[in-house]
């Protein structure tokens, strides 16, 4: 109520965070998508941006595996949001993780000029382990959304990405053909069988 009345009576917009997370094929950027639109809908000023190494699907557009696609800017790192943003209401940042672990405090700095900011992002790796900046932003943030996905093996809510490939590196980007959507149960049982 106190934001409404501050918004009706033209003080200080007031900014914040917004974290989508959860595992690969749960919805993070079809709901990043669905956020901005609605945004731009309202008439609001919204820049997007992602990491310039992601370009699985597009190297300009932010795009869901449903195809659905949002105009974006592909930036090297975290520092280059901050110059980039200017005149904005809303920045969205897509692939998150993929970021330095500078970007929870470009997030910080936009929020505290007045700018919605809405990340989507892994919060964990293939290893089931905390994934880049996305701890620290999620700590921050005023809002977190954690989606998930359906387990491949047994239908249940699917939290973790497997990797079906032996690589050890971190990053590999990949789809279906190298990740899927698994619950704990099921993660542990392939973690396992891996490991013998």
């Amino acid at each position: 109520m106190q934001f409404i009345e501050n918004s009706i009576i033209g003080s200080k917009r007031r900014g914040w965070i917004e974290v989508i997370t959860g595992s690969m094929f749960s919805g993070k950027t079809e709901e990043l998508i669905r956020r901005l639109k609605r945004a731009r809908f309202a008439k609001q000023r919204v820049e997007i941006f992602k990491p310039q190494i992601d370009t699985r699907y597009s190297e300009e557009e932010v795009v869901s595996h449903d195809a659905n696609a949002i105009l974006s800017t592909p930036v090297t790192s975290s520092g280059n949001i901050l110059l980039l943003a200017s005149d904005v209401d809303v920045i969205g940042i897509d692939e998150a993780q993929f970021f330095d672990n500078n970007l929870a405090e470009v997030c910080n700095k936009l929020a505290d000029q007045g700018i919605r900011v809405i990340v989507a992002g892994l919060d964990m790796d293939f290893k089931g382990k905390p994934f880049g900046p996305i701890p620290h932003i999620m700590a921050c943030a005023e809002y977190v959304t954690k989606v998930h996905a359906i387990c491949v093996k047994c239908g249940n809510l699917a939290q973790y990405s497997h990797r079906l490939s032996d690589t050890e590196k971190l990053v590999v980007l990949g789809e279906t053909d190298i990740y899927e959507p698994l619950c704990r149960s099921c993660y542990n049982e392939a973690t396992r069988k891996k490991a013998r």
